[in-house]
């Protein structure tokens, strides 16, 4: 029986061209533009390469400073020496990295400028990340013992500077601003939309220019927290924040009078949005609002177009209703056939979408657009998106259809 409703739901379909395009370009075109935008926010705020122990791990951006009426503030980065004291000191937490932003420096081949992004580490950087190692090892504790003066480089600025060399480059010299680098190891790329990871060069924190001796509490430095489970981030968290709570107030930074003192450790996400919304809870509120908003429409959208083509369509079978009631049919067979129709169709348009999906995506990871790019397709997101249109789909047909089951012979073949 399940058969017949299937071959009947696809000569349904066949029989009315463009109200099948309508509804299969309805679901498919908004699911496609709905897991494209999901898998652009994962690959933002997920566990990808290398970063994958966010699950874990919280994140140390910004100190902010505050006179006692909250009307002047300074916020940026942390001294080395501040997050070495405050943060690598913590017991709760399996290990803790300290490094800088991405800070830019320039390295020629011949006349050819290459601009760079570079970032000073200490030696927990490779152990709290999981970067893949194509040639060589990561610089460690001696090396910076030793101030080595060793680069890791990535295999995208291997290729702009050494060229389309097939042998390794471990041991070779690179210059950059006029200073001479040993090449230690290298490894793929991090996407730019991790600045916690990303850069063309990675230096040890005592390579020249680093300030890593800064005194005071600013400086250029942000840190990762890792956790040894995801259970202890509150725990973790707990012990940072009594840390920073002894810390004297009033104080004086860089001639400012400070009586307010906050740094936060976040989760990835919360210390994302936080940087924008300015740590305002209800801002984070209505950002998270807007998106769940969006999210809702982008799923409403072809479960809407549903809507209006199932009961326009189950409409005009009116005739078909009462000729299948004159022969006996009962109303159950009649509604279980046009929920078979629904589920069909809209698992059709889910398949175009995830079709669709693959494509662009992959299109997106080999242009270029963004470095290192990893877009994946969220399955969690596509299967609830699919739900939704199938229950919206199956409200939308089982409706009409239920009343049309309801009409008498007579009633539905006039109709």
């Amino acid at each position: 029986m399940l058969t017949n409703y299937l071959k009947i739901a696809w000569k349904v379909l066949l029989r009315h061209p463009f109200y099948t395009f309508i509804t299969l370009f309805g679901i498919s075109l908004t699911l496609t533009v709905l897991m494209v935008l999901t898998s652009f926010l994962d690959h933002l705020f997920g566990t990808h390469y290398p970063e994958t122990r966010r699950d874990r791990s919280l994140y140390i951006m910004q100190m902010v400073q505050q006179d006692s009426a909250r009307t002047s503030r300074n916020s940026g980065p942390m001294s080395f020496r501040f997050l070495t004291e405050y943060a690598k000191s913590l017991k709760t937490v399996e290990r803790v990295t300290i490094c800088t932003f991405v800070n830019s420096s320039n390295a020629y081949v011949g006349s050819q400028k290459i601009k760079l992004n570079t970032k000073f580490t200490d030696a927990d950087f490779w152990r709290v990340t999981e970067f893949e190692f194509l040639e060589g090892k990561p610089y460690n504790e001696q090396n910076i013992a030793n101030s080595d003066q060793v680069v890791v480089i990535t295999d995208d600025f291997k290729k702009h500077y050494f060229g389309q060399v097939t042998e390794s480059v471990i041991g070779k010299d690179v210059e950059i601003e006029n200073l001479h680098y040993r090449v230690i190891g290298v490894v793929k790329g991090s996407p730019v939309t991790r600045p916690f990871t990303y850069a063309d060069v990675y230096y040890p924190y005592t390579a020249p220019k680093s300030n890593y001796q800064r005194p005071g509490m600013r400086g250029g430095y942000v840190a990762i927290l890792l956790a040894k489970k995801a259970s202890d981030l509150k725990v973790v968290q707990d012990e940072f924040q009594d840390r920073i709570r002894r810390i004297p107030l009033p104080g004086v930074q860089d001639g400012f009078k400070y009586a307010v003192l906050e740094v936060k450790s976040e989760p990835y996400l919360d210390n994302f949005v936080g940087t924008f919304l300015d740590g305002n809870k209800s801002l984070k509120t209505i950002f998270f609002g807007v998106i769940a908003f969006i999210m809702l429409m982008l799923m409403g959208l072809p479960a809407i177009n549903l809507v209006n083509v199932n009961v326009s369509r189950i409409m005009e079978r009116a005739s078909e209703i009462g000729i299948r009631k004159a022969f006996g049919a009962p109303v159950r067979t009649l509604m279980w056939q046009f929920i078979v129709e629904n589920i069909f169709i809209t698992f059709l348009g889910g398949a175009i979408a995830l079709i669709l999906t693959l494509i662009i995506i992959q299109l997106i990871n080999q242009s270029g657009w963004i470095a290192y790019a990893d877009l994946t397709i969220n399955l969690t997101v596509f299967a609830v998106s699919t739900l939704v249109c199938l229950v919206f789909g199956l409200l939308s047909g089982v409706a009409p259809a239920l009343r049309m089951s309801k009409l008498t012979i007579a009633e539905a073949l006039k109709a």
